[in-house]
């Protein structure tokens, strides 16, 4: 059944307003505003837990026509504090069992806008930057709606992993695969569990307050760091928790904030970006093998170049070609290599999971 549209507002931080109608569950919700190019994958972008305390704009013009799958999550849940979306389908239309893309944000309490123009948002943002903002059916309101905004916090220096990592470590896999994969869980996503049990690894994820001897005790034979949302260099013990890790020689391998953090506990430093990359057709150079690849990205900080280049223990391997921003590197000095995209890839091409067949390479020559 075809819902009755409400009335809902978009409010920017710089004062912008765009006008539309509701979508998914009513009422008021904050978070930063950013921008997810990527045309497939919608219902992985909103379970991603790295994208924890956002709310996400969809570049592409519709959203929720192939509705939602029990196999296609990235969480236990939508994870974004928001959706704006141009043109929203409440039909689902797919073979298979399937759910409306409504009732899923209806059913995680998910606060959305539609029908409004994505595109000239999006150049906004490109031109304004990172900035908060907030949706509401509360359209009459907008005074109080902009005093409820002026108070949400900066993500530059907010720590959000402890929120969507788990509370307790958990197995995963099969306990006769060849390999142990320790995972930090600061907010790890599905999929990449998926890729290590897909290469014969047998999993145990620990949350990110966890300490190096419970993680070496387990005596596993890799380490993976996993992504998440937040400021990472205001993680300070989970960064001291790297650090331990790392010093142990134990292989490893770090995606997105956990790259981050690898890079913070080996002295360098990270920034927030004026906008962040966000999609599936993000172009990545391997400085070790000269080829290009088209990656899946989701990040609103990076590590500084500038603190790389001062350590002689670090090598960059992977850089963006768009703008020559950090987007992998390898310990000199020890079996561990870390980059800023998402070699899982989920949703997105496959053209760098060949990563994930690097870390098992790395354990098996550690272990030979």
């Amino acid at each position: 059944m075809i819902r009755t549209k409400q009335p809902a507002v978009l409010l920017l931080e710089d004062g912008t307003i765009f006008r539309g109608h509701s979508c998914g569950a009513t009422g008021t919700t904050t978070g930063e505003i950013a921008f997810n190019t990527a045309m497939t994958g919608y219902q992985e972008v909103f379970t991603d837990p790295s994208y924890y305390g956002q709310i996400i704009v969809m570049a592409t013009s519709h959203i929720g026509n192939y509705g939602t799958h029990a196999q296609e999550f990235e969480s236990h849940k939508c994870q974004v504090s928001g959706v704006i979306i141009k043109k929203f389908s409440d039909v689902a239309s797919r073979i298979g069992e399937i759910g409306t893309l409504q009732d899923y944000l209806i059913r995680d309490n998910v606060v959305g806008i539609c029908d409004i123009d994505t595109r000239a948002l999006v150049r906004h943002i490109r031109q304004a930057g990172a900035m908060n903002c907030l949706i509401s059916t509360e359209v009459d309101q907008i005074e109080s709606l902009q005093a409820r905004l002026r108070e949400v916090p900066s993500m530059d220096g907010l720590e959000l992993s402890s929120r969507v990592c788990c509370k307790e470590a958990y197995d995963y896999g099969d306990p006769q695969a060849t390999y142990r994969v320790a995972v930090i869980d600061v907010g790890v996503k599905e999929s990449i569990l998926r890729c290590l049990t897909d290469r014969n690894c047998f999993l145990r994820v620990f949350p990110m307050h966890t300490t190096a001897s419970e993680v070496l005790e387990w005596r596993p034979d890799g380490i993976m760091y996993s992504n998440g949302p937040g400021d990472p260099s205001v993680m300070t013990e989970t960064i001291a928790l790297f650090k331990d890790l790392i010093a142990s020689g134990t292989p490893g391998f770090g995606i997105c904030l956990g790259h981050q953090l690898i890079g913070l506990s080996q002295g360098l430093k990270t920034e927030k970006m004026f906008n962040g990359h966000r999609g599936i057709n993000h172009p990545i150079k391997n400085l070790e093998t000269g080829r290009c690849e088209i990656t899946s990205q989701n990040h609103g900080f990076v590590i500084s170049k500038s603190s790389v280049t001062n350590n002689a223990d670090i090598r960059v391997t992977h850089t963006h070609l768009n703008d020559d921003t950090i987007a992998g590197i390898r310990l000199l000095d020890k079996p561990v290599f870390s980059v800023q995209y998402h070699p899982e890839a989920s949703a997105g091409p496959h053209d760098s999971r060949y990563l994930f067949d690097d870390f098992v390479q790395t354990m098996q020559l550690k272990g030979a």
